[in-house]
């Protein structure tokens, strides 16, 4: 059977961008085709008893921050846990990642920009200008990706994975989906690689 994994994630995730690269290296080395499915978290989070950074206690937000210095230093990834346009909107991004991913247009790779955009060069990935930038460095027709991903299937189908992504339990980023499994978080991925390990 071939090995599949669903990636349920957002580019405005700092633990989707810890993990992004590494997961991308696991699959191949599985031979397992990837699903890459963005979702819009500001739906997921109150179906799902979540809260976004603003609304969370000081004290969250406090170790949140030591978190991904203590990942940062550890897997070598450059960050700034505190971006000059952060919290900022996923869905812009996300849409643009579904819009590549349609027309096989190298959305892993796309996606990776994106997150350095945001957690890197500190670029507001919410911003069309910016994002058609992101897609001209990485080699794609920005304007034209940009005006694919504000069509209505491509809506649809955000709506669909996240509509997808609830009713099966998503409720963080990254989770990754193999054979029904959830696993959450770029520091399961060791679990994901014994489960694809195991076939």
């Amino acid at each position: 059977m071939p090995k599949t994994i669903d990636y349920y994630m957002t580019p405005t995730s700092p633990w989707a961008y810890f993990g992004h690269e590494r997961f991308a290296t696991l699959a191949a080395l599985h031979g397992a085709h990837i699903n890459l499915k963005p979702v819009d978290y500001g739906r997921i989070f109150p179906a799902t008893g979540g809260l976004p950074l603003a609304k969370r206690a000081p004290a969250r937000v406090a170790y949140r921050t030591v978190e991904l210095n203590r990942w940062q230093a550890f897997l070598g990834i450059p960050i700034n846990p505190a971006p000059r346009h952060f919290p900022v909107s996923g869905d812009p991004s996300g849409l643009l990642v579904i819009a590549a991913d349609q027309r096989d247009l190298g959305a892993m790779h796309l996606a990776a920009a994106l997150f350095r955009g945001c957690w890197v060069q500190e670029r507001d990935i919410a911003d069309p200008d910016t994002l058609v930038q992101i897609a001209n460095e990485e080699g794609r027709k920005g304007a034209e990706l940009l005006a694919a991903s504000l069509l209505p299937e491509t809506k649809a189908l955000y709506d669909q994975y996240t509509q997808e992504a609830i009713e099966i339990g998503v409720f963080g980023a990254p989770i990754y989906v193999y054979r029904g499994e959830l696993f959450w978080g770029q520091d399961r991925l060791e679990f994901l690689d014994r489960a694809l390990a195991r076939g």
